[in-house]
C-alpha cells in the first residue's frame, strides 16, 4: 500500500472561499431552460410554469449564484424579446445552437426562478450582435428604480421594484470563431471598456467580468487576455476562463485533469498580475472561472431548428465525478484569485440534474462532489502540504498520485479534507497531519468508488452511483490520523470538535 503524507495547519490559510465559487449557469440552450427548470405543463410545475422537483434540487446543493442566459445564446440574444406579455413575444432562430427560442422565459421570470431557487443572476450582455447602448438599457431595465423609459418598463411588466443584479459579464467566449460575431481582443478590449463605462454610469455598485480566453489551446491565448485587460484593467472586477474536460482514451490523463486546471488558473492569474504592474494598478484582479465541467458530447446533433431539442446531454460515470472531485480541489486551492466559478451547466444540459419531459428528475453521479464540497468547502481555504508518488502522463507531465484540498470553517471549528485517489491499483494510506487541530475528532468518512466506473445514474436506476460512508476506526483525537483510501476513489473526510 502506497503512503501519502499531508500536512494542514490553520495558519497557512490559502484565503476566504467565497460562496459564488460554487455557482452555475443555464443558457438557453437544448433543455436546460424549457422542460429543464420550465415545463408548465409538467405535473409539479409551480404557478409560473417552473419545476418543484428541480427547484428543491437545485436548492439542495446550495448553489449561490447562476451565469444566464449564456453562452455562446447571448451573443445573438436580444434581451427585449424576453420581456412584456407572452403571447406578443417574437419566435426567433437562435444562431448558436440553430434552436428555435420561444422566448417563454426572460430576464424577469429567470430572476422570479432565482428567488424561488435562493440564488444571485449573473447577468451577460450581448457584445456580439449587441451594442454598449443595449446594454446600458438592459441594466437600466434590470436595476434602476424608477423614473425612466426601461425603469418603468419592468414596472409595467409587473416588477415594481428593481431586479438589482450586482455581477454582469462582458459577452461570452468573443475570442471564438464559433461566435456570433467574434472580435479580436483589440476589437473586444475597446467595446467592453465602452460597455463597461455605461454599466457602471448607470449602478456604480455592479462587479464586471470580462472575457478571458476560452480555452488555453486557443493560438491567441494568453495575449487575448493581456491586450483585453490593458483596455479594461480599472474597469472590470473579474476575467474569464473556461475549461471542459474530456476523456480521450487514457484515463490516467482524464484522472489529472485537475493539474491542467490548475496549470490554467495561474498562468491567467500570472497574465493578470503583469498587466496590473504594467498599468501601475493597486487593484488585484479576480477570477471567474464562469464555465467548467467534464463534458464529452463536442459535436452538436443537427436538429431541424426545434424548440428545445436534447442537445449535450452527457450522461455521467462513476470515472467522470472523480476527475470532478479533483477539479474541486483545484479550484479550492486556488480561493485567494479565484472568487466565482460556474459548473456548466445546471439543469440536462452537461449537468449534474436531469429531467425526463413530463417525468421524473434524478441526480447524476457528478451531483454528489459538487453538493459535498459546496456543502463543505466553505470558510477558510488551508494550504495542504502534500509529500506523496506522482503518477506519469502524456499530456501533463508527473502529477501527484493524490490530489487534496482542506477547509477551515472558523465558526463552528470544523475541518473538511477533499481527497481523490489516483491509483488504479490499490488502497492508499493517507497520513494526516492535523497539528494545529489536536482537539478534533473524525465525524464522518464519504467515498465515492465501485468495480465499474462507467456506472451511471438512469432512471431505471437512479442511486447506482452515490457516496457511501466509510466506518471510523480508532477515532481518538490527536495530531495524526491515518486513513485507507480505496483505490481510485474520491474521499471526503469530517472532523469537529464535536
Amino acid at each position: 500500500m502506497k503512503s501519502v503524507k499531508c500536512t494542514i495547519d490553520k495558519d497557512y490559510g490559502i484565503g476566504e472561499v467565497d460562496p459564488k465559487l460554487f455557482g452555475s449557469f443555464i443558457e438557453h440552450l437544448g433543455r436546460a431552460v424549457y422542460t429543464g427548470i420550465y415545463e408548465p405543463d409538467h405535473p409539479l410545475a409551480d404557478e409560473q410554469g417552473f419545476r418543484k422537483d428541480v427547484l428543491e434540487l437545485v436548492k439542495s446543493l446550495q448553489v449561490p449564484i447562476v451565469r444566464y442566459p449564456g453562452g455562446n445564446f447571448v451573443s445573438g440574444y436580444n434581451w427585449m424579446d424576453g420581456i412584456g406579455p407572452k403571447d406578443n413575444r417574437p419566435r426567433r432562430l437562435d444562431y448558436a445552437w440553430q434552436s428555435i427560442e420561444t422566448n417563454e422565459v426572460g430576464i424577469d421570470e429567470f430572476v422570479d426562478w432565482s428567488k424561488k431557487a435562493g440564488v444571485q443572476v449573473m447577468a451577460a450582455v450581448n457584445l456580439g450582435t449587441g451594442t454598449p447602448q443595449n446594454a446600458g438599457y438592459m441594466i437600466e431595465y434590470c436595476n434602476h428604480p424608477s423614473g425612466t423609459y426601461y425603469s418603468d418598463l419592468r414596472r409595467k411588466n409587473g416588477h415594481e421594484e428593481p431586479h438589482n443584479i450586482k455581477v454582469w459579464c462582458l459577452g461570452n467566449e468573443m475570442d471564438g470563431p464559433w461566435q456570433t460575431c467574434g472580435l479580436t481582443a483589440e476589437e473586444y478590449g475597446k467595446k467592453a471598456l465602452e460597455t463597461a463605462k455605461i454599466m457602471k454610469w448607470v449602478d456604480p455598485a455592479i462587479e464586471l467580468v470580462a472575457c478571458g480566453s476560452s480555452s488555453p489551446a486557443m493560438p491567441s491565448y494568453p495575449e487575448w487576455d493581456r491586450v483585453v485587460l490593458e483596455h479594461t484593467y480599472e474597469h472590470v472586477d473579474y476575467i474569464s476562463m473556461h475549461r471542459y474536460y474530456e476523456n480521450e482514451g487514457s484515463i490516467t490523463d482524464f484522472l489529472a485533469s485537475f493539474a491542467d486546471m490548475d496549470d490554467f488558473i495561474k498562468t491567467l492569474i500570472a497574465t493578470a498580475d503583469y498587466v496590473k504592474a504594467k498599468t501601475r494598478s493597486k487593484k488585484r484582479l479576480k477570477i471567474s472561472f464562469d464555465e467548467w465541467n467534464v463534458w464529452y458530447i463536442k459535436k452538436q446533433t443537427r436538429f431541424p431548428w426545434e424548440v428545445a431539442p436534447p442537445i449535450l446531454e452527457d450522461q455521467y460515470s462513476l470515472l467522470d465525478a472523480l476527475v470532478f472531485g479533483g477539479m474541486l480541489c483545484t479550484l479550492l486551492n486556488n480561493s485567494n484569485r479565484v472568487k466565482m466559478a460556474c459548473l456548466a451547466q445546471l439543469v440536462n444540459v452537461i449537468a449534474p440534474i436531469f429531467t425526463q419531459k413530463g417525468g421524473g428528475v434524478i441526480k447524476q453521479a457528478i451531483f454528489y462532489p459538487f453538493q459535498q464540497v459546496s456543502l463543505y468547502g466553505r470558510g477558510q481555504a488551508i494550504k495542504t502540504l502534500v509529500n506523496c508518488p506522482s503518477i506519469e502522463t502524456k499530456i501533463y507531465g508527473d502529477v501527484p498520485l493524490v490530489q487534496i484540498a482542506a477547509t477551515y470553517h472558523e465558526e463552528d471549528g470544523n475541518v473538511t479534507v477533499f481527497a481523490l485517489n489516483c491509483d488504479q491499483q490499490e488502497e492508499v494510506e493517507l497520513s494526516l497531519d492535523m497539528r494545529s487541530f489536536e482537539d478534533m475528532r473524525m465525524i464522518e468518512h464519504l467515498v465515492m468508488d465501485g468495480p465499474d466506473l462507467n456506472a451511471k445514474n438512469t432512471f431505471a436506476e437512479p442511486d447506482k452511483v452515490k457516496p457511501r460512508s466509510v466506518k471510523i476506526l480508532g477515532n481518538e483525537a490527536g495530531a495524526i490520523r491515518k486513513i485507507v483510501m480505496p483505490k481510485l476513489s474520491w474521499n471526503v473526510l469530517r472532523f469537529s470538535k464535536k
